[in-house]
């Protein structure tokens, strides 16, 4: 009974339809935004993964290394 009540607090839809202009720029504006930090994150995860490759193949050189000496 009262969720409907206080789910409508929240609704707001305007009669003016001109003020859907700044609202859906600032929204491309943000989701351009988070695609650019994920593929960022994405990107330095990649880099960290391929560095922590080459340092685990170094170590099991130098393991084998050790064993054969």
């Amino acid at each position: 009974m009262i969720q409907p009540f206080v789910l409508s607090l929240f609704l707001y839809f305007p009669e003016d339809k001109s003020e859907y202009g700044p609202a859906a720029i600032t929204f491309i504006i943000f989701a351009i935004g988070a695609l650019l930090t994920m593929k960022l994150i994405i990107n330095v995860s990649k880099k960290e993964a391929k560095k922590a490759k080459e340092l685990e193949e170094k170590l099991k050189t130098q393991q084998q290394t050790r064993r054969d000496s």
